[in-house]
């Protein structure tokens, strides 16, 4: 290219080509590195899925569940409690086999109920709770309630069975959108992690999963195939620009989605006082499922979608 002389010419090519060139190195790196990348989603599958089978092995479950889900005792103590020494002296007739939760109220923060959850009958656990408060319960200071352990279980089976039909509807879905083998197994392998990973995270950290837990997963069915369809339809269905430049798009797009539902939820989670531990346990599962979603889409799934294009020799 012939210059002129002079700064101002000088500075107009400048402003130029810069971004072309840092746009052509990322271009080749990402050429380079992508299937590098795939390893890093697909390392966090097989430890995920190998610790659940260690820990299915142990527990003959795939989670720890609360006692909506195993059955057993809620009392719910109303008012000022100590909850400190009530704690400490339930634990030593109860070691692992009882949890406590404090309920705040949201403007205050202040505690205002503990509900204490064990697998022991209401009459046992009542008394031992009458023992360490020194006064007994009543339907003004406390309220009891009891969940058989064969309706939980029932329970507990018709979520996993609607997980897996919603699953399965999805997959179905997928491969009617795309008519393609390797795009629809990308995303469906992509949904499949986004819920194996936090649930292997969530029994790591010894989480008991409740009825609404098992709702959060079957919502990171939906929220996890957004960003994989999007993806796969940018490239393979947009005629327009390069499959690298379709790829670009489709980033900023789902980056932009997954980054806002997650900083929605994560202040919930952190900051809220009060929320009844459900809603935090939903929070926390969206919030482990997105970021999961981020790596499986970004890193596996458009590396999967980039060598199916090279295959095809698409454009």
């Amino acid at each position: 290219m012939k210059m002129k002389c002079g700064a101002g010419a000088f500075h107009t090519i400048y402003i130029h080509k810069k971004p072309q060139k840092i746009m052509e190195t990322n271009k080749n790196w990402f050429d380079k590195n992508y299937k590098l990348l795939m390893l890093i989603p697909l390392a966090l599958l097989i430890v995920a899925l190998v610790y659940l089978g260690i820990f299915y092995s142990e527990k003959g479950d795939f989670m720890y569940k609360d006692v909506s889900l195993s059955g057993g005792t809620t009392i719910t103590l109303n008012g000022e409690v100590e909850a400190i020494s009530l704690e400490k002296t339930l634990s030593e007739k109860y070691p692992n086999d009882i949890s406590f939760r404090k309920l705040n109220d949201i403007r205050t923060g202040e505690i205002v109920a503990i509900v204490i959850e064990t697998s022991a009958a209401p009459e046992k656990i009542k008394a031992d709770v009458e023992q360490a408060l020194g006064y007994p319960l009543n339907s003004d200071n406390s309220s009891i309630e009891f969940t058989g352990s064969s309706l939980s279980d029932t329970f507990y089976k018709q979520l996993i069975i609607a997980l897996l039909i919603s699953f399965i509807l999805m997959s179905i879905v997928i491969f009617i959108l795309f008519r393609t083998f390797t795009p629809s197994i990308a995303v469906i392998f992509a949904a499949f992690a986004d819920i194996v990973m936090p649930l292997a995270l969530i029994n790591y950290l010894g989480i008991k999963l409740s009825a609404a837990g098992i709702a959060a997963f079957l919502m990171l069915v939906g929220y996890s195939v957004d960003t994989d369809i999007l993806l796969t339809s940018r490239v393979l269905k947009k005629p327009e620009g390069t499959v690298n430049q379709r790829i670009y798009g489709a980033f900023k797009t789902g980056i932009t989605m997954s980054l806002t539902s997650l900083f929605a939820v994560l202040p919930a989670f952190f900051l809220v006082t009060g929320l009844p531990d459900s809603f935090r346990q939903i929070f926390l599962i969206l919030a482990l499922g997105l970021i999961a979603d981020i790596i499986n889409t970004w890193l596996m799934n458009t590396g999967i979608i980039k060598w199916y294009c090279e295959k095809k020799n698409i454009k």
